[in-house]
């Protein structure tokens, strides 16, 4: 049996919560202050802790602060009064699970209850016996590992993370590992770009609609927060979100319910919120794009990613986990760097990142006249800090000065040069590709790459 302890001043909701828990077979303790919950933590085992934030002697925050110092194997989860988000905040940063606000809704206490024995369950220090999900994240630097102990740690909580870095680092990978190491990983991990939605449609998108609510709606629609119910919905390039749609994101924050257009009443939903952008989000806020208010809902705990550049030392153990794969898209040939090619990639700064660099090793693997990438078959973009007088096109030049362009701006250049051939060829592929110095089987790949079949 489990055993929770129940702190509150209120006879009421320690006798609510305790009938709670009885019926999902839990064995519940009560406290009515902070001195009598210490008491018990020092003579029972406990797997969860409830509190009430408000206590005669002192707030739930020092109760989550005691425990996290002597007892950090037991989840806390605070109780907050009605609209009292900025406590619930307070609670999340000083290391508590989750909250959940009066008036109590058993349904998502129940939930909370769970997720939380769930990671009552999870060791505090995975490093021993890491799982093959982590394995996922390549590196062994310092900055690697660093960023995995950060994982593990915030795969505990239930509080929203904001991940920051820029583009093509990696963040939608690091955020499904938060998600897969938690208590949530049996439920859907739901990612959505959110600069890749048309602004008319995001409300529908994101919340959902009843039939008939307007013109196209012949059937109920399931929106994101409730098909990522009980898991985790992952929002990359939060600030493109419109100012109208922050709004309503900030209330089913809060409130963890949402209304689908057209409904009568919120539906509540158990959602963890993961966020990131590539832009400077407190800058957005500054310059009036982004709501503050959003902003601290959803910037509880901050995790920066490192960018390429800051370990190179990783980038032998990338670059051979990519031409794997792109080798088994490629008939299984088995494409490998030459030292030569390893020391040009090392010398680059990868503005693009992670991303950038698969894409340079697509183009090589496609390019190159055997399974051995050599330097000369890298194409690098040229460095910002080339002078005028060594760039041969300075239209060309300015748009690789570009990082945001960088990644489209090659591909194009690649499809203008396949397109060009079998033009010349009379899309003969066979001559095609040997006009390009690649074979058949390259061109075949780059054609479906490039959905140019």
């Amino acid at each position: 049996m489990k055993n929770i302890l129940v702190v509150d001043d209120e006879p009421d909701i320690r006798e609510l919560l305790e009938i709670t828990l009885s019926r999902m077979n839990l064995v519940s303790y009560a406290a009515a202050n902070v001195r009598e919950a210490k008491a018990l933590l020092e003579n029972e085992q406990f797997d969860l802790c409830l509190t009430d934030m408000k206590l005669p002697d002192g707030t739930g925050i020092e109760l989550v602060e005691h425990i996290q110092a002597q007892f950090p194997h037991i989840p806390v989860a605070v109780i907050t009064a009605y609209g009292s988000m900025e406590a619930a905040i307070k609670a999340l940063k000083a290391g508590a699970f989750d909250f959940v606000s009066k008036p109590i809704d058993l349904k998502l206490l129940r939930g909370l209850v769970d997720s939380a024995l769930k990671v009552a369950n999870i060791p505090i220090d995975q490093s021993s016996q890491t799982s093959a999900k982590q394995q996922k994240l390549l590196g062994e630097s310092e900055a690697m590992q660093v960023l995995r102990g950060k994982i593990d740690k915030l795969a505990r909580s239930q509080a929203p993370v904001y991940l920051r870095g820029e583009s093509g680092v990696g963040k939608e990978l690091v955020a499904k590992q938060i998600h897969e190491l938690g208590p949530r990983s049996a439920n859907h991990f739901v990612p959505v770009n959110c600069g890749a939605i048309p602004a008319e449609l995001m409300e529908s998108e994101f919340f959902g609609h009843i039939k008939g609510s307007f013109t196209g709606a012949v059937n109920d629609k399931e929106g994101l927060f409730q098909a990522a119910n009980s898991g985790t919905l992952f929002l990359d390039e939060i600030a493109e979100l419109p100012i109208h749609m922050q709004v309503k994101l900030l209330r089913a924050v809060q409130e963890k319910a949402i209304k689908p257009i057209g409904g009568q009443k919120e539906i509540p939903v158990d959602v963890r919120i993961l966020s990131a952008t590539h832009k400077n989000l407190a800058e957005e806020v500054e310059t009036g794009h982004f709501r503050q208010d959003l902003y601290y809902r959803i910037n509880v705990i901050e995790l920066n990613i490192p960018p390429l550049r800051e370990r190179m030392s990783d980038l032998s153990i990338l670059a051979k986990f990519m031409l794997v794969k792109i080798s088994a898209q490629n008939d299984d040939t088995l494409f490998s760097l030459t030292e030569d090619a390893l020391e040009k990639l090392k010398e680059y700064s990868f503005p693009g990142n992670i991303r950038e660099l698969e894409n340079i090793l697509e183009r090589a693997a496609t390019l190159c006249e055997s399974e051995k990438i050599t330097a000369a078959d890298l194409d690098l973009p040229e460095s910002k800090s080339t002078t005028a007088s060594d760039q041969a096109d300075p239209n060309e030049s300015s748009i690789t000065l570009s990082v945001d362009q960088l990644e489209d701006y090659l591909i194009q250049k690649e499809r203008k040069a396949i397109i060009a051939a079998l033009e010349k060829t009379r899309w003969n592929k066979t001559a095609a590709a040997k006009l390009l110095g690649i074979t058949f089987r390259q061109l075949r790949y780059r054609l479906q790459k490039l959905e140019l079949e």
